[in-house]
């Protein structure tokens, strides 16, 4: 095992309902095994409470030499999580390394070992972060190809950024307001509002420590609603059935493929809507998530086309479509250092 830090150089300013950034710090891991050489990543937005430190730190306390083979994998990624608690960029980190490796080893593209047609991926959508007027609609136009764009919403500037965009496309929308919205009654309206617009769902509508405020606007509200902040893992995907109408799966939140996978069967197993989500990643990560995309009712896998400095040839988009390369493992060519 091997791992180095990297930043992410971010082509805009991107700002949500709580924060602003230019950059985000990841953890770059790679496992060899008999002269294949699989690769993870970590990928850390400050507000999930995880750094380069924090994965070095936990990184330093794995030991794989106690297994003799990475086909172990249920046994691995057990005494992976097992090591500490919390700590899931890291852990996604080892678990998308395992995956690419193990693929590698059966020479297959991990889509195919799990039977799913990459043709079934919904379009990604792209992201236009909080900004002005004049910089919304340079966001708008440098996405021209896609076919949804997911709005970042929870200030007092909302109905603004919808109507600047709808004065130069017409796309379908979809909002995520990171917690933003405080009033139920308020959250109702603008979801009123919105669905006028043509926006199809809300992601996280609400702080996730309300979910009987939660439940009430979903019961009421015109278009889904999706956990994101409220779901992390697969033991919270049951109790949120009642409360959201569907989940957003991030590796970096949930340990990684395995159990995003799970969490997304689990999903459709309680007629829930899945959408599959990153954070700002580089390629290998992004790749990754795709490999499952196939699962997922809505993708939101553009975060490597975010950033200036992306390390790895991976998934690609094209006309707002995701397109998974014929490769194994996770699919990715690593360009450069």
């Amino acid at each position: 095992m091997r791992y180095k830090p990297y930043t992410l150089q971010m082509h805009h300013v991107f700002t949500v309902a709580s924060f602003s950034r230019t950059t985000t710090p990841v953890v770059l891991v790679e496992l060899e095994f008999e002269g294949f050489t699989g690769y993870g990543e970590s990928s850390m937005p400050p507000y999930l409470g995880e750094s380069q430190e924090t994965v070095f730190s936990f990184l330093q306390k794995v030991d794989l030499s106690r297994f003799s083979s990475p086909f172990e994998t249920a046994d691995i990624l057990h005494y992976v999580d097992t090591i500490a608690a919390n700590n899931t960029a890291a852990k996604a980190a080892l678990d998308i390394a395992l995956h690419d490796l193990l693929g590698k080893l059966m020479q297959q593209p991990f889509y195919k070992i799990w039977g799913l047609d990459p043709k079934k991926i919904p379009p990604t959508s792209f992201t236009i972060g909080i900004d002005t007027q004049e910089m919304i609609r340079q966001k708008v136009s440098e996405a021209s190809a896609f076919r949804m764009l997911k709005v970042k919403l929870g200030l007092e500037t909302d109905k603004m950024i919808i109507e600047t965009i709808r004065s130069v496309t017409d796309v379908p929308l979809c909002a995520d307001v990171n917690q933003g919205w405080k009033d139920k009654y308020l959250a109702l309206d603008m979801a009123s509002w919105l669905a006028e617009r043509n926006v199809v769902f809300l992601e996280q509508p609400m702080p996730k420590d309300r979910p009987e405020a939660n439940a009430w606007l979903t019961e009421r509200s015109p278009i889904p609603t999706i956990a994101d902040e409220a779901c992390q893992r697969l033991s919270d995907v049951a109790a949120l059935k009642d409360i959201y109408s569907g989940i957003n799966i991030k590796l970096m939140k949930c340990t990684g493929m395995r159990e995003a996978k799970q969490m997304a069967e689990l999903a459709r197993a309680l007629n829930m809507k899945v959408m599959l989500g990153c954070m700002t990643e580089t390629s290998c990560a992004i790749s990754a998530a795709a490999q499952l995309a196939p699962l997922a009712d809505w993708a939101d896998l553009d975060g490597a086309l975010l950033i200036d400095n992306d390390l790895f040839d991976g998934m690609r988009v094209k006309d707002g479509l995701c397109i998974l390369p014929d490769r194994p493992g996770i699919g990715i060519v690593k360009k450069s250092d």
